[in-house]
This record gives structure tokens, C-alpha cells and sequence, in this order.
């Protein structure tokens, strides 16, 4: 995932410290009820799509630009699928992060699916039944927005 602008500028003078940032995670289905999905270049991984919102961006609009940004897919936002703090992450430079995710279930509105940027090595549309190796995130995530369950939320205690 490419650092932003605006988190560089930070970390010139925080460092390696936690950073408590917002994500955002975009489940997207095809009229054929296929998820899109691209391979990570950063991890060489199949996942769901997503990525930090700029200041001022609001989470659904930056769902939108980062499924088009990586994919070339055009999408509207469905519906809020999930809401959730992840547990932080050393990246190996040594920077810390926490992210809190919004996840969003979104629909294909136009767009060829292809790698668009630098963020991904591969992108396509799979079956629900027939998706690769995910992340354990990925898969809670494609399960909620396929589910008419309201928004999750951590439980609290």
C-alpha cells in the first residue's frame, strides 16, 4: 500500500510511534454476485479492496476512489457491512499503525477490471464459492456483505 502524503508529512516528525489512522475496506460485487478482488503487491496476497482516506475525505467516497484507483472498477457504495478497530501493525520499516476500518459493501456500476496502479499485481472477479487464499479479514468481510445482518461492531465489554 503506498504511504500518503499527508502520513509522511506526519511521521517526519512522530517517527516510528502508533499511529491511530482511519480505513476504509471495499467489498465489491458484480451483477453476476462475483467479488473483486486484487493480488497486493506489498504482500503478494489476494484481498479485498481498500486504503486511507485523505483529510477531509469522507470513508464511503474514498471506497469508491480506492476501488477505482486500484482496479479501474467504477462502484457505488450499498451499505456499511462493518466497523471495527484492528489490532496495530510494525510495518518493516519500523513504522506502528492502528487502523480503524469501515467496511463497505459495494456494486459494480462500470469499469474493466486490470491492474490500475502500482498497488496491485493482479485483480479479478471471483465466485463466493470459489475465491482464493484470503486473509481470515477478507473472508469475515465478503461473509457480512453477503449476510442481511445489520452492521457489525466488536462487542463490547
Amino acid at each position: 500500500m503506498a504511504t500518503p502524503d499527508f502520513i509522511r508529512t506526519i511521521r517526519a516528525s512522530a517517527g516510528h510511534q502508533l499511529l491511530w489512522l482511519p480505513g476504509v475496506s471495499a467489498v465489491v460485487f458484480d451483477d453476476e454476485g462475483r467479488v473483486l478482488l486484487g493480488r497486493r503487491s506489498d504482500t503478494r496476497k489476494w484481498s479485498i479492496i481498500g486504503g486511507i482516506p485523505d483529510p477531509g475525505e469522507q470513508p464511503a467516497e474514498c471506497a469508491v476512489r480506492e476501488v477505482f484507483e486500484e482496479t479501474n472498477v467504477r462502484c457505488v457504495v450499498e451499505r456499511v457491512v462493518l466497523v471495527q478497530a484492528l489490532e496495530p501493525v510494525t510495518y518493516e520499516n519500523g513504522d506502528t499503525c492502528q487502523f480503524m476500518d469501515t467496511t463497505f459493501r459495494c456494486r459494480a456500476v462500470g469499469g474493466e477490471a486490470r491492474v490500475n496502479d502500482d498497488e496491485s499485481l493482479d485483480v479479478g472477479w471471483f465466485a463466493v464459492d470459489a475465491l482464493p487464499a484470503l486473509h481470515e479479514f477478507g473472508v469475515l468481510r465478503i461473509k457480512q456483505a453477503l449476510s442481511d445482518a445489520p452492521t457489525w461492531f466488536a462487542p463490547t465489554t
